[in-house]
């Protein structure tokens, strides 16, 4: 999501007096809130993930990110690159050789990611009976 003009100007950050933003002058919140949203995006979380090993090319990524397909890898490590959370490598080789990698500012970002794929792991079970008692009460 590129960030414009109306992103940046947001009439209920100038009320913020506590929460977890009201820390943050208000002329940040808009790209806080951007970077939130890809950090807490599933496929950047997974990237991320997947990234942590050293470089991966393109495929081992679609190899290791199940359910990925290429357009959302590709828009994903796009912006991811954007952001600076990762490199992007190309090799003049024959056939070409494209490497992505964490940068060190991807790198602190790893371990959260980390812990909430975990997280999720853990609590997955409970998660899925908690939505099929609601699903059975709502209908």
């Amino acid at each position: 999501m590129d960030a414009t003009s109306e992103d940046l100007t947001d009439e209920r950050d100038t009320v913020v007096t506590s929460g977890p933003c009201a820390r943050w002058p208000p002329e940040n919140r808009a790209i806080i809130r951007q970077i939130m949203d890809r950090a807490g995006d599933k496929w950047s979380a997974l990237v991320i993930a997947a990234l942590n090993d050293g470089p991966l090319r393109y495929t081992d990524l679609l190899r290791r990110i199940p359910g990925i397909s290429q357009r959302m890898l590709t828009l994903t490590l796009r912006q991811l690159h954007r952001d600076g959370l990762i490199t992007r490598t190309a090799y003049a080789e024959v056939p070409p050789r494209v490497e992505y990698d964490l940068t060190p500012l991807g790198a602190t970002l790893h371990d959260i990611v980390v812990s909430l794929i975990d997280w999720a792991g853990l609590h997955h079970d409970e998660i899925s009976q908690n939505r099929a008692r609601f699903d059975s009460s709502t209908k």
